[in-house]
């Protein structure tokens, strides 16, 4: 008990270093991990991983995974799982396929119309799981395989295509560079030239890195996704700077000042750089846009609002919370609906970007947004997760499977990694908790 003549000080709440990384583990674990595996194929695959073609491809090829993360941690949390969502993507891009390319109707309409069919979907799953207490694991293996036939039904067994251009710009669209009568801006400087790999995994040799100082040109095309890259990471810093004030006002632990300057000014480093990268491109697609708002959005539920706070109580303990008086039914009910509303924008997202609907899509897509919540730190007991880490493991799982595709390595060895990838995160989770 603190003494009543000791007085009380900013510096009493903050911890060291070593304390504040261990109890935040689970985060900070999987964004050196990140970090860890972005460092190694920026190396292995001879500086192409940072390019901006490919970092623009990663954006596009995994926003999706993202996308249907969000949902799915929350479905996680709250103790539950979810298999039936590469169906639903494969489904709801065949009938917006339908809408828009057999019945042309209005790219708008028919987008409304694929949410909300979504939002049905994951209404029926979620009403015989929360209502009627079957298990989900049965119920969305079952929703698996029945909208994976629809989706055979409904396209004919055929690949239907191509969508309307207006459609195609949610998912392959750029953020038009409002700042254009400003550049494009060019401008020479110094850059580190990687130009061997690491591990030749064919001749299981080792190689030398050759790293050569040269002197590179850059042409910023997309001024404005510099500029909104700028202003993104400054709120960054000050939404952190906020969040770690409010903290100290009600006695919460906070990191040292030090580790909070360095921390952030990594981030809007990084931030900045990945902006400015896209911005010699093309500059920010559209879906990295919707994929931002959203992890915004979902940031916003589990931290500050009431629903949030309930998944996480019913994912922690169903019995105290339900005795509580809290409607555990109504939660879980609307956990899958919203895990069926992004999965069909994840399905509108696939389609526009294959410019085709096709019954092969989505196949395996639930395994893949499954691991990234837990190699992002969600429980498999539910009551853990946060939507950070969410995002950071479906990166991981997004930078692993590009850059094992440059190097060229084959599927099998992909499957294996991704695998034992899974079973450390989970490992990781599990050790931490007995340890603890």
């Amino acid at each position: 008990m603190t003494p009543i003549n000791q007085p009380v000080t900013e510096e009493g709440n903050v911890v060291s270093v070593f304390d504040f990384i261990r109890g935040n583990i689970r985060e900070y674990g999987m964004l050196i991990a990140l970090v860890a595996i972005m460092v190694f194929f920026q190396i292995y695959t001879g500086g192409i991983l940072f390019k901006p073609v490919n970092l623009t491809n990663l954006v596009l090829q995994n926003s999706f995974i993202v996308i249907m993360a969000l949902g799915m941690l929350l479905v996680i949390v709250a103790g539950h799982i979810d298999l039936s969502v590469g169906s639903i993507v494969a489904f709801v891009g065949g009938v917006s396929a339908i809408m828009t390319v057999s019945w042309h109707m209005n790219y708008v309409v028919a987008g409304i119309l694929c949410l909300i069919i979504g939002g049905i979907i994951g209404a029926a799953q979620g009403y015989w799981i929360a209502y009627h207490r079957i298990p989900s694991f049965i119920v969305t293996l079952a929703g698996m395989l029945v909208f994976r036939g629809l989706t055979l039904f409904v396209l004919g067994g055929k690949n239907i295509g191509p969508f309307p251009p207006d459609f195609q710009v949610l998912s392959t669209g750029f953020i038009p560079d409002f700042l254009s009568f400003l550049g494009p801006w060019s401008f020479s400087g110094p850059w580190l030239q990687i130009n061997s790999f690491l591990f030749d995994f064919d001749k299981m040799t080792a190689a030398p890195i050759d790293v050569q100082l040269v002197t590179a040109t850059w042409t910023i095309n997309n001024i404005a996704a510099l500029v909104l890259g700028i202003i993104g990471a400054a709120a960054l810093v000050y939404s952190a700077a906020r969040r770690r004030a409010s903290k100290m006002a009600h006695g919460s632990d906070v990191e040292p000042a030090s580790f909070f300057v360095v921390q952030n000014a990594i981030m809007a480093f990084v931030i900045v750089f990945l902006a400015f990268q896209l911005s010699t491109y093309k500059g920010l697609p559209n879906v990295l846009v919707v994929m931002l708002v959203l992890i915004g959005f979902y940031a916003f539920i589990t931290r500050r609002t009431t629903i949030g706070r309930r998944i996480y109580a019913m994912g922690g303990n169903a019995k105290a919370t339900k005795l509580s008086g809290i409607n555990i039914e109504r939660l879980s009910f609307y956990t899958f609906v919203n895990m069926g509303v992004l999965a069909g924008l994840a399905g509108m997202i696939v389609a526009a970007r294959l410019n085709s609907a096709t019954p092969k899509a989505g196949v395996g897509n639930e395994l893949d947004v499954i691991a990234a919540c837990f190699i992002g730190g969600a429980s498999a007991s539910g009551g853990v997760g946060k939507i950070t880490g969410a995002v950071i493991g479906a990166f991981i799982m997004g930078v692993m499977n590009n850059g094992m595709s440059i190097v060229g390595l084959g599927i099998d060895f992909q499957q294996m990694v991704k695998g034992l990838v899974l079973l450390a995160a989970v490992f990781f989770d599990v050790y931490n908790k007995n340890k603890g």
